[in-house]
């Protein structure tokens, strides 16, 4: 585990529960375009850093299928086996955890942008799986982390 890592996602969430104390937070407001994109954003560089941080090997970030028809979050290795991670950032808990959100559509789309990666990768055989981190508002400590590995199959 690296010390950078462990150092940028404290200082993540410190960060973020610095946001939650000073009334920063979402505070049952319905957020503007441009807020829910920002907060998506800060999401998965959480996501990242947390990864990171749990001995994660990261490769890619925001990773769009030739095609155009998908994306992937974040790829990484969690040692042999390559990680293909959608981050999903909720900011209240009225319409669930944050990994309902990844939809069967959503998924199939991840699976393909997954299956362009790995054909670009050309390795002969390479084990991996989908996870989630699921982010989440915490009014006491802003946004936390929960990793969900092997969330789906496609």
């Amino acid at each position: 585990m690296s010390v950078l890592a462990r150092l940028m996602y404290g200082l993540l969430v410190w960060k973020e529960r610095q946001r939650a104390l000073r009334g920063r937070g979402p505070a049952g407001k319905a957020p503007h375009a441009s807020e829910h994109l920002k907060t998506g954003e800060r999401g998965e560089t959480l996501a990242y850093w947390y990864l990171r941080q749990a001995g994660y090997t990261m490769v890619a970030r925001n990773r769009r299928a030739r095609a155009g028809s998908g994306e992937v979050d974040l790829i990484g290795w969690d040692g042999p086996v390559l990680a293909f991670v959608e981050v999903k950032t909720r900011t209240s808990a009225e319409a669930g955890p944050p990994e309902t959100a990844v939809s069967r559509g959503k998924q199939k789309r991840i699976a393909k942008a997954a299956q362009d990666y790995l054909r670009r990768l050309k390795k002969q055989h390479v084990n991996y799986r989908f996870d989630i981190a699921s982010v989440a508002w915490n009014p006491e400590a802003g946004l936390q982390v929960r990793l969900i590995k092997d969330a789906f199959k496609p």
